[in-house]
């Protein structure tokens, strides 16, 4: 299959904003190129300070997005979709597209995904790798769906539920992508997971994670959104998505928590914080916790019961 890459340029002061815009319109896969603090990701990464020269003389002042886009999908409606966004937002940048073949794609990322740490008791790894370590271990090939557990709004969620989860819950993962957090949650101990989204390939990508972590017969994924697929009351709901799908979203989050249950969002970069709590706090739920990684917010909050 060839993918169109939709490659858009800008400069480091507009990343996040050209980030939080492409993720939300992307049904499949975003590559960021981020190389101002190099030095620092590859010793968190890899613990070594020898770096390639072309890696060192990449520019540090901008940042490049690329986004991938199937065969089915109107390239021409989403370029259009992003240059509104854009412009509303006040972005300067550029942006081309380019064809990519689905291998290059599928296996170019690998040489940069190793295993990881996450909290007290859970460890990622690659599908293609082994992990030697006393950690519960989650086998993961993220293909083209968001979450391998490297990105900070990935890796606030699963501390959180390594922390929360003591066995026996019920969860639900809103915009579920590669599975990573629902999955994350059965092996942690959690009865039962359902996981949704809106795009075919992350519903399809969740499911074969979770038949490589053997939790399938209690992983329930769907397509579709919250209000057509989520059914019941939920231990833990959790949204690690953008600011503004998680304030829409949140209005509907009570009646699917069951009392004192706990509700984890994440995807929310740190200018949004307060309105992303002050949404949360109109539910009527109860802000209980809140952590920060590098300019990204992890908020919890509970089901209390009044009075």
């Amino acid at each position: 299959m060839e993918w169109t890459d939709i490659t858009i340029q800008t400069d480091i002061k507009f990343a996040e904003t050209v980030e939080n815009i492409t993720s939300l319109i992307s049904g499949n896969g975003i590559y960021i190129e981020d190389y101002s603090d190099l030095e620092q990701q590859v010793l968190e990464m890899a613990h070594i300070d020898l770096i390639e020269q072309d890696l060192l003389d990449k520019d540090r002042s901008i940042v490049i997005v690329h986004m991938y886009l199937s065969e089915e999908q109107e390239v021409v409606q989403v370029v259009e979709l992003l240059k509104e966004r854009f412009l509303q937002n006040e972005i300067e940048y550029t942006l081309s597209c380019t064809g990519v073949k689905q291998e290059d794609w599928e296996n170019g990322w690998k040489a940069y995904y190793h295993p990881l740490d996450i909290g007290n008791r859970l460890a990622i790894c690659p599908s293609w790798e082994t992990y030697d370590t006393d950690r519960i271990v989650m086998k993961l090939d993220p293909g083209m769906a968001f979450g391998t557990g490297t990105h900070q709004t990935t890796s606030l969620c699963l501390t959180a539920l390594d922390r929360i989860i003591k066995g026996g819950e019920r969860v639900l993962d809103i915009g579920t992508g590669s599975g990573i957090l629902a999955i994350g949650s059965l092996l942690l101990g959690a009865s039962t997971a359902d996981g949704v989204d809106i795009d075919a390939m992350c519903v399809r990508t969740a499911g074969e994670n979770a038949s490589i972590n053997k939790v399938s017969e209690n992983f329930n994924v769907k397509i579709g959104d919250l209000s057509d697929q989520a059914t019941g009351q939920y231990d833990i709901v959790i949204a690690n998505i953008v600011a503004n799908a998680i304030i829409m979203l949140s209005e509907n989050v009570p009646a699917l928590l069951k009392q004192d249950g706990v509700y984890i969002t994440s995807g929310i970069i740190d200018t949004r914080e307060h309105d992303v709590v002050k949404a949360i706090e109109g539910t009527g739920l109860v802000i209980t916790d809140i952590n920060r990684d590098n300019g990204w917010v992890c908020i919890e909050a509970r089901h209390k019961k009044v009075g």
